[in-house]
């Protein structure tokens, strides 16, 4: 599990694609590498992976076809930056909120505008993720843990949310650097996602189907 608290920014050294089946990346990380055992994880802009290599302050990740689908780690080249988090440990400060390192879909930036030292960024949602995105709860971009200050109307059919990054935000993470139209790993709220989850069997058995 993670908080969505960024510790990191590494660099991607190399990646190595094996079609759309598989990839590994290698990344240069010398906060994240300290302490790090083989196995261990994590969230590279906001995607749970596992250590399967680590020499000095360098490591590498396998990632699978799954993954290369869901988020923009398929996108990734040497030079570019990315957001790194280690698993939080037992007993450790839950800073930001639930993270899972489950990426459920991407999103693009579409607008971003400077509001005295911080900025607000307003990001495109696939339709099938918005209704799990609500005004003042949680959401992970790129790893990182925020929270939604406006939501679209829920008749919009393209629907939208929007954040608001204050100067550390801006300065210790990828989303500083964001320009419009870059696109963005998304993680919604896990409990939103059980609650219809839990709703939709309750309702199967009001009407007469099976627990």
């Amino acid at each position: 599990m993670f908080t969505g608290i960024i510790a990191e920014q590494g660099q991607v050294l190399s990646v190595e694609r094996d079609g759309d089946t598989s990839a590994t990346l290698r990344l240069h990380a010398p906060g994240t590498t300290d302490g790090l055992a083989l196995g261990g994880s994590i969230a590279v802009n906001g995607v749970c992976l596992t250590a399967t290599e680590i020499d000095g302050r360098d490591f590498s990740v396998d990632v699978m076809g799954e993954t290369l689908v869901r988020s923009t780690i398929g996108e990734l080249a040497a030079g570019d930056s990315v957001n790194l988090e280690r698993c939080v440990p037992a007993g450790g400060r839950l800073d930001g909120h639930v993270v899972q390192g489950h990426v459920d879909g991407v999103g693009h930036l579409v607008e971003r505008e400077a509001v005295g030292n911080w900025e607000r960024l307003r990001f495109a949602v696939p339709a099938n993720l918005a209704r799990y995105i609500a005004e003042k709860g949680s959401i992970a971009i790129d790893g990182v843990s925020l929270t939604v200050t406006a939501v679209s109307p829920a008749a919009e059919t393209e629907p939208w949310f929007e954040v608001g990054l204050i100067p550390t935000t801006l300065a210790d993470t990828g989303l500083g650097a964001k320009s419009t139209g870059s696109r963005v790993n998304l993680e919604v709220d896990v409990l939103a996602k059980y609650t219809e989850r839990l709703l939709a069997f309750s309702t199967g058995a009001a009407n007469g189907g099976t627990r």
